[in-house]
């Protein structure tokens, strides 16, 4: 299962155990992107990095490639999408992994992508 940007940043808040439990049983994988989108948020500090890092260093990371990069174009011909969001969605089609996020609604459309929301009781 590959990892959303967003479920890494309420996996280092103190009040998501829950959350980190199931990532280390479930997660396996995350994207370039989302290291991208959580370690270079401007107002990010060495804590908070270094606690992205540690759920991060336990997973394996997925690099975009060609492949990756003309199946988010299509999807994003398809519909309007964050360039993240769609080379996400792309990496996961391409690898066949589902995908693990708190935002299902921005993946719903797409029907060949498995789509789990783990705080979908607690948000």
């Amino acid at each position: 299962m590959l990892i959303d940007s967003n479920l890494v940043i309420y996996a280092t808040q103190p009040r998501q155990p829950r959350l980190r439990a199931w990532l280390v049983e479930q997660a396996t994988h995350y994207s370039v992107i989302s290291r991208l989108e959580t370690l270079g948020y401007q107002q990010l500090s060495d804590a908070e990095a270094r606690s992205i890092n540690a759920i991060l260093d336990q997973l394996e990371r997925v690099d975009i490639d060609d492949i990756i990069v003309e199946q988010a174009i299509g999807l994003r011909r398809l519909r309007k999408m964050s360039l993240g969001d769609a080379l996400v969605a792309a990496s996961c089609l391409v690898h066949q992994l589902p995908l693990a996020t708190a935002n299902e609604k921005d993946f719903a459309w797409i029907d060949e992508l498995a789509v789990n929301n783990p705080l979908k009781d607690e948000l």
